[in-house]
């Protein structure tokens, strides 16, 4: 929901017709964007890597990282944004992720301010999107460098584990309720990287809740999660291989799950966590 008072209300109805500010991909900003609002974690970290961090002047509550986005406002949430906070810092430039917020900028839009979206679905396009924002930020040139680092960085875990042996995987979100990722997540595209094979890669749902029982009838060689207190269910039934065989293993949330040039150091580390498997 947005945040709205009667206020911002009247704003909203007197402004109502101003020029939609929704950009595109392909469209290209005739100055750089020197106010810039990121919604997201992962559009935060982005902006940062490419040296566009002085130009960010507010942050959603969940940007964490790096450490100089500590004292920025938060202005936004998973659940709202705060217009009235947004529209008092006049930011040029808005950047939301798209599969979660297209609404909520509806409003900022139709006030005319220059809306951006990030949306990578795929490992690679996050080269792509760095790209864009150099684009949007006028650091083009070490957008280029990061994406190209990037992408290095991805290929050369790719050609190292394209041979690895299959190693069967449950990765574990959360356990109340009990989920997982589907082999289109960025999640279940790294566990296809590293050489493993998803449990939950053909669900329909991108991430499946489930019960115990399922992972238990297909009794994988390895289950992930990110700490051990969400691991700690899997021991009460000691018949699973991986608990045989103290394969309960931990990953970095924040790696693999905010989609950053900081990934690949993810899959890294998922890549390893399987490699123990293998060596048995």
């Amino acid at each position: 929901m947005v945040r709205c008072s009667s206020s911002l209300l009247l704003m909203l109805t007197l402004l109502g017709t101003a020029g939609a500010g929704e950009l595109h991909a392909d469209e290209a900003r005739a100055e750089p964007a020197r106010r810039i609002v990121s919604l997201s974690p992962h559009i935060t970290e982005m902006l940062f890597a490419i040296g566009a961090g002085p130009q960010v002047i507010a942050v959603d509550e969940a940007s964490d990282y790096p450490v100089a986005v500590t004292p920025l406002p938060k202005v936004a949430n998973y659940r709202s944004l705060n217009l009235e906070q947004i529209l008092a810092l006049q930011p040029d430039l808005i950047v939301a992720w798209r599969s979660a917020q297209h609404l909520q900028v509806q409003p900022l839009i139709h006030l005319g301010i220059p809306v951006a979206y990030s949306e990578p679905l795929r490992l690679r396009d996050l080269a792509d999107e760095l790209e864009y924002l150099g684009e949007l930020s006028g650091h083009r040139q070490q957008a280029r460098a990061q994406a190209r680092h990037y992408l290095q960085q991805l290929e050369a875990l790719e050609r190292h584990y394209r041979d690895a042996r299959p190693v069967s995987v449950f990765y574990q979100l959360g356990s109340t309720p009990l989920m997982s990722a589907n082999e289109g997540t960025w999640v279940g595209q790294a566990i296809r990287l590293c050489g493993g094979t998803n449990i939950m890669a053909a669900s329909t749902a991108p991430y499946p809740q489930l019960n115990a029982e399922l992972v238990l009838a297909r009794d994988p060689e390895v289950i992930l999660a990110s700490s051990d207190e969400e691991l700690a269910l899997w021991r009460r039934w000691p018949s699973l291989q991986a608990v045989q065989k103290a394969r309960l293993l931990t990953v970095d949330a924040d790696l693999l799950h905010r989609f950053t040039p900081r990934t690949p150091e993810g899959i890294r580390q998922l890549c390893r966590q399987l490699e123990l498997a293998r060596a048995e």
